[in-house]
């Protein structure tokens, strides 16, 4: 049985969708899967980037693309009515209605369908404090908001950059990494033991030399 990893941010729609496509990928594996809500602003940070809705043009074009797969993939999607917004209460929220284990324990996936789909199935602000508030009431947070949640987040956020993620969504299983809704067919196929996964190619990646670089 192979274990899945897949750190998400519930700012990102193409995580939404990568989250509600899944099952249909896995479909016919014998698989586990551990969600793991991270701040996709630590990561940005980290590498010393900007996000897709930082960028003038790129966010406009993101939002008709999300749109237009959210209606290829069959899945409901309405943008909220602020973007980018501050997700750190809703992140928060999944490590505090997370069911208790070791190290406080991961959301499952019932806790984060909940945050996702609070983000981008209403076109409402994702961050209003009522519907904050009513979205804790319907999770029944195991424990407060308080410092042990939040510093879950934190090391949610610094083990996937630890493990060399970039961005969300980002499924690792084994020694890889798959980025993105349109990795999910990689992954399917890696986890068909396509025979490309035992070839050259995927490490021959790494030692491509670099031509230019700007400064």
């Amino acid at each position: 049985m192979k274990h899945i990893t897949f750190y998400f941010d519930v700012i990102s729609p193409y995580a939404y969708l990568a989250f509600e496509k899944l099952p249909d990928v896995l479909a016919g594996h014998s698989y586990s899967v551990t969600y793991k809500p991270v701040l996709f602003a630590g990561l940005l940070k980290h590498h010393g980037q900007l996000g897709p809705a930082e960028i003038a043009g790129k966010r406009e074009w993101t939002y008709r693309q999300v749109m237009w797969l959210a209606e290829q993939q069959g899945t409901p999607l309405r943008m909220p009515k602020t973007h980018p917004f501050n997700p750190l209460a809703l992140l928060r929220l999944a490590f505090a209605a997370a069911p208790l284990g070791v190290d406080g324990g991961t959301p499952n996936r019932f806790v984060c369908e909940s945050l996702l789909r609070h983000v981008w199935q209403s076109g409402l602000d994702a961050a209003d404090p009522d519907r904050l508030a009513q979205l804790a009431e319907h999770l029944q947070p195991k424990q407060p908001v308080d410092e042990s949640v939040k510093e879950r987040l934190k090391r949610s956020t610094q083990e996937a950059i630890d493990c060399g993620v970039f961005g969300v969504p980002t499924l690792t299983v084994d020694d890889k990494l798959f980025w993105g809704l349109d990795a999910l067919p990689m992954l399917r196929d890696y986890l068909d033991h396509a025979p490309w996964f035992e070839s050259p190619a995927w490490d021959a990646a790494s030692h491509i030399a670099v031509g230019k670089s700007r400064t």
